[in-house]
């Protein structure tokens, strides 16, 4: 499997027999990795590409620079809330995003550190084993934006922490601590920040020597989970994307640029 195609995303080989795929988010501004017209497309791809290539046991999903991920691209924001095709196109781009995740034959974990946002938090909350530094800081901002928390949320947070839980983060855009996060059920474990590749590192090798029959379909009878709740989530992600061609998002993404708090009205 060839991936030197990607832009976004560096990708190395390590481990025994180079079975485990190490992803990075790249950080193109040099401080987080943001998730532009490329950056989103690749992520949603690329799962696809894990689950072809034969040589891949297990991948591995991390940020470069001060963060994992720092959401959405504004420039990217802004097209979808003028530009009809844009946004059909990135809807479709999200969807496949989740689907591609759940669907992926090998197990993914993830290491988050620093800001976890937007579409690489996706991908890091929907990793199989996701593992975070204590001082990692977890937020789903969407409603700050003023659209439907949709590209994942709804899928899997009550599942992972509760109704109680994801109601009050995601209605409020509430900063989850990494260590707050293991502590509701949210990611798989939290871990000093020196810790957190090596840990990674370290689960992968184990998921890559393991039993790749029993491991994945343990996976894949583990996901019907999320496949059950899969109207729950296109209807949040319609919702989401409605509220793209809205007025509030103007306003949200405006309030961002201009760091300043929104007037929904």
């Amino acid at each position: 499997m060839d991936y030197d195609h990607y832009q976004t995303l560096a990708i190395t080989r390590r481990g025994a027999r180079d079975a485990v795929l190490d992803i990075q988010m790249r950080a193109a501004n040099g401080k987080l990795p943001t998730a532009g017209h490329d950056g989103h497309r690749e992520l949603a791809e690329i799962w696809r590409d894990v689950s072809r290539d034969e040589t891949v046991r297990c991948a591995v999903l991390r940020g470069e620079g001060g963060g994992f991920s720092g959401g959405g691209d504004l420039g990217l924001v802004a097209d979808m809330a003028t530009d009809d095709a844009t946004r059909v196109r990135v809807w479709k781009e999200a969807r496949d995003l989740v689907y591609n995740l759940v669907n992926c034959d090998k197990p993914i974990v993830s290491a988050m550190h620093g800001p976890a946002v937007g579409a690489g938090l996706v991908a890091g909350l929907l990793a199989d084993i996701s593992i975070a530094s204590k001082g990692a800081k977890i937020i789903d901002g969407h409603t700050r934006l003023g659209v439907a928390a949709g590209d994942h949320a709804a899928i899997v947070w009550p599942l992972l922490c509760g109704m109680a839980k994801a109601k009050y983060h995601l209605l409020l855009c509430e900063p989850v601590s990494g260590e707050e996060a293991e502590r509701i059920g949210l990611v798989s474990l939290a871990v000093d920040e020196a810790d957190l590749l090596p840990r990674a590192y370290a689960l992968a090798d184990r998921l890559a020597e393991g039993s790749q029959s029993a491991i994945r379909f343990t996976k894949y009878a583990l996901n019907n989970w999320l496949r059950q709740a899969g109207p729950i989530f296109d209807t949040s992600l319609a919702l989401e994307f409605m509220g793209f061609a809205g007025p509030d998002v103007r306003e949200g993404v405006a309030s961002l640029r201009e760091r300043r708090a929104p007037n929904f009205g």
